[in-house]
């Protein structure tokens, strides 16, 4: 596509620089012939324009060159329709057009996630981004991976994710996390590097093919690492091992399930509850979700919270529950209007 933009763009230049050429040739002919320079110069403009003469030339001179002008004019303004035709025949209009309609939703994208990679692993997670209506945006240049994409209906970016241009182009500066999937170890971490080199507080998520390759990506500066061979592994085993408690897993752990879910949710500065107890919110009795877990401020993890538990402003909370309990848990945390608004 960018190839016949290109042809289409050269042809339109072309075009442009012959028409300037034969007003000039035109300008200095008429004043050969006797005119002044600004009437010679208004005859070339009408002539080539094809808009006309408001005068019949004095000499048959004039007049052989004024046809010869005119002729000029017809062929170039031919030229010019042929190459919006082609154009159009070729969709440089309409590409050039969705391109930028593309670059636009970009821009306005906010709070989203960047897929760098869309083979099986990251067209899983685009699933997973889709089913919980969370936004994002896919980086990749195979052509599979981008058809596969756009039948999606996905936003894409093409390159390649180790480039900062096209990390930049897919809105990492206002991206909310990034997971790093492509089929390279290499790339993988030339893409955490460069990602965390571009937003020092995005969360990154690599995939790693072994051990060696997640210890990489670790001293890179992704925050979690994925290994599908030996995460697969240990998921068969819990299969055989622990069936049910891999089951009420697998339940918990799918997006959309209306069984029960997990979710996390932020104390923040806004909440009316930060500073109050699990127990004197009730939050089994009013919401009916349970608080499993809680991660504090400086990051420590308390895995069986306490009713007289505090929950303070920047702890994490990781609720279990139905998708309505866990929607009323969440209602308890949203911040007040009058602080979304100063933020």
């Amino acid at each position: 596509m960018k190839g016949l933009r290109s042809i289409g763009v050269r042809r339109f230049v072309l075009a442009f620089l012959a028409l300037l050429g034969v007003i000039g040739i035109g300008t200095v002919g008429f004043h050969a012939f006797g005119e002044k320079w600004i009437p010679s110069f208004y005859r070339a403009v009408v002539s080539v324009s094809l808009t006309g003469l408001d005068s019949k030339p004095s000499s048959e001179g004039a007049q052989v060159f004024t046809i010869i002008i005119l002729l000029f004019g017809v062929a170039i303004f031919l030229y010019v329709a042929g190459a919006i035709a082609e154009a159009i025949a070729r969709g440089l209009i309409t590409g050039a057009w969705q391109e930028r309609r593309r670059r636009l939703t970009i821009e306005r994208t906010r709070n989203h996630f960047i897929i760098c990679g869309y083979g099986r692993v990251g067209r899983r997670a685009g699933r997973e981004f889709r089913e919980s209506n969370e936004p994002y945006i896919v980086v990749d240049f195979h052509e599979d991976a981008l058809g596969a994409a756009r039948r999606n209906g996905d936003i894409v970016v093409e390159g390649s994710g180790t480039e900062d241009a096209i990390l930049s182009a897919a809105g990492i500066e206002r991206a909310r996390g990034l997971v790093a999937s492509a089929d390279s170890d290499a790339d993988n971490l030339y893409i955490t590097l460069s990602a965390r080199a571009a937003r020092p507080d995005i969360l990154i998520v690599a995939r790693a093919s072994d051990d060696d390759a997640a210890k990489k990506l670790r001293l890179a500066g992704a925050d979690r690492i994925v290994q599908p061979y030996s995460s697969a592994g240990r998921e068969m085993a819990k299969l055989v091992l622990k069936p049910q408690v891999a089951a009420y897993l697998d339940v918990a752990a799918t997006t959309g399930s209306d069984e029960m879910r997990f979710e996390e949710i932020v104390v923040t500065q806004g909440c009316l509850h930060a500073g109050a107890t699990i127990g004197e919110l009730r939050v089994r009795e009013v919401t009916g979700a349970m608080i499993i877990a809680v991660r504090k401020a400086d990051g420590s993890f308390d895995t069986a919270p306490s009713s007289s538990l505090c929950l303070d402003v920047g702890d994490i909370i990781i609720g279990v529950g139905k998708a309505a309990e866990l929607r009323t848990l969440e209602e308890l945390f949203t911040p007040v209007a009058g602080d979304r608004e100063k933020r």
